[in-house]
C-alpha cells in the first residue's frame, strides 16, 4: 500500500490542475462568453491536456457547474468582507454596505456568472443546476448584509430592503457590462443608502437565534 506521504504529491497535483481548470473557466466566461468556454478552450487556457481536463470534468456541463460552484464560493467570500470593514455607526455604514454589494455585482465573477445565467435561460437542465446555487448565494448575501447593518434578517422590512438592494445591484451590474458608469453608480449608491436608512428606522436589530431571509 502506498504511504499517505507518497500519495500526497499526486493528490496535490490533481487539486492544482482542477483549480487551474476552474480558474480558466471563470476567466473565459467573463472575457469571451459562454460559446467560447468549451472544455478544449479551457484546457488550453489552463495549460493542461484535453484528456486531463476530461478526467476531472467528463462533460462541459460538469465543468461549468463546478466552475459556477467555485464562483459562488468566491463570491460569498468576497461579500463576507461587508461585515469586516464598515463604519461602526451612522449613514456611512449603510453606504459602505450598499457599495460592497454593488461592487460584488459589478465584478468579473458576476460577469462570468451572468454568462451561465443567460445560457441557463434556454437550457432547463443547466437551469436546474444553476438556480439552487444562486438561491443559496442570495440568501447568504442577505444574511451577511443584515448582520453588517446590525439588523434582524428575520424582520420583513429588513429582508425587503436588502432584497431590493440586491435587485438594484444586479441591474447596475448589467449596465456595467455595456459601459463603465462608475460616477453615476456612486450617486445611485448614496441615494439608495439614504433611502434604506429611512426604511430601516425602527426595525429590530439581530436577536439570538435569528434566521436568514427567504431566498430570492
Amino acid at each position: 500500500m502506498t504511504a499517505p506521504e507518497q500519495r500526497a504529491p499526486k493528490q496535490d497535483r490533481s487539486r492544482v490542475t482542477r483549480e487551474r481548470l476552474l480558474g480558466a473557466s471563470i476567466d473565459l466566461l467573463a472575457s469571451q462568453g459562454w460559446a467560447a468556454t468549451t472544455v478544449g478552450a479551457v484546457a488550453a487556457a489552463a495549460g493542461v491536456s484535453r484528456g486531463a481536463a476530461q478526467h476531472h470534468f467528463p462533460t462541459r456541463e460538469d465543468l461549468i457547474t463546478a466552475a459556477l460552484t467555485h464562483m459562488i464560493e468566491q463570491r460569498i467570500q468576497s461579500v463576507r468582507v461587508v461585515g469586516l470593514d464598515v463604519p461602526e455607526e451612522g449613514p456611512d455604514r449603510t453606504v459602505a454596505v450598499v457599495r460592497h454589494i454593488v461592487e460584488h455585482y459589478t465584478s468579473d465573477l458576476f460577469k462570468a456568472a451572468l454568462q451561465v445565467w443567460t445560457a441557463a435561460a434556454s437550457d432547463p437542465a443547466l437551469a436546474a443546476r444553476v438556480l439552487p446555487l444562486e438561491t443559496a448565494m442570495s440568501r447568504e448575501v442577505l444574511t451577511i448584509a443584515a448582520e453588517a447593518l446590525e439588523r434582524d434578517p428575520a424582520d420583513a422590512r429588513v429582508r425587503r430592503a436588502i432584497q431590493t438592494t440586491l435587485d438594484l445591484a444586479r441591474g447596475l451590474g448589467l449596465a456595467d457590462v455595456l459601459s463603465d458608469d462608475a460616477e453615476r453608480r456612486d450617486k445611485i449608491i448614496r441615494f439608495w443608502a439614504q433611502s434604506m436608512d429611512e426604511v430601516l428606522i425602527g426595525t429590530g436589530k439581530p436577536h439570538e437565534g435569528a434566521v436568514g431571509g427567504t431566498p430570492l
